[in-house]
């Protein structure tokens, strides 16, 4: 083979081995390429994954965090309004309190009070003798009544026989609150009655403090 000839072989054979380098450096690069970008498609999609669950759980703390704050101004305005309310109660059961005070010391009204306070009594006990306790300011004016307090009694019920009644002279109601001693823990009674079957067993409390505590529970 001349030499001419072996040259060409040579030249073509390093033509071939630099073509297939270069194809199957393209291949590689190629290749590369792609998982370069999976790779960088994956990193992308898990840091999205990542800034979402993020933006969630913070979304979720900054609704819980509301959620907290509006309960506590819910909490706190419902206290303002229960004080508000309890405030109000209070002013008004105090000025009801030096109402029925005042109302004692007009004598007739408080006279005629008394007789419907224990005619009253009487009708819802119903029993053949009773005990009054009474304040000790108010024995005389009690005493007065009694035989009117019997023969209305008698009417209402349409009896014969009037109930036998009683003035407890051992125990009396304590006296009102003294002016100068609203915050004072001593018992006290703006007047009226407590009144109980002969055995204790009924007790009817028909004081007027008695009579506000009713009206103010039924009025809320």
């Amino acid at each position: 083979m001349k030499d001419a000839d072996v040259s060409k072989q040579i030249q073509q054979m390093i033509k071939f081995i630099r073509q297939e380098a270069e194809e199957k450096a393209n291949e590689i690069s190629v290749t590369a390429e792609e998982e370069f970008n999976i790779e960088k498609l994956q990193l992308l999609e898990a840091e999205k994954k990542k800034i979402k669950q993020e933006y969630e759980r913070k979304s979720k703390q900054i609704d819980v965090r509301r959620k907290i704050e509006y309960s506590m101004q819910l909490n706190a305005s419902r206290i303002k309004v229960l004080q508000a309310q309890d405030d109000t109660v209070n002013s008004m059961k105090e000025a009801s309190r030096k109402a029925l005070s005042r109302l004692a010391n007009d004598k007739k009204v408080y006279r005629k009070l008394l007789r419907d306070l224990i005619l009253q009594g009487l009708v819802r006990m119903r029993e053949p003798s009773v005990i009054i306790r009474c304040r000790e300011s108010d024995k005389k004016i009690i005493e007065s009544l009694i035989e009117e307090c019997k023969k209305d009694y008698m009417d209402k019920m349409r009896l014969q026989q009037p109930p036998r009644i009683t003035i407890d002279e051992r125990v009396y109601l304590p006296p009102p609150k003294n002016g100068n001693a609203a915050d004072s823990l001593e018992p006290f009674c703006n007047g009226g009655v407590v009144m109980a079957s002969e055995d204790g067993k009924i007790v009817l409390e028909n004081t007027l403090d008695a009579r506000l505590d009713i009206r103010k529970r039924l009025l809320g």
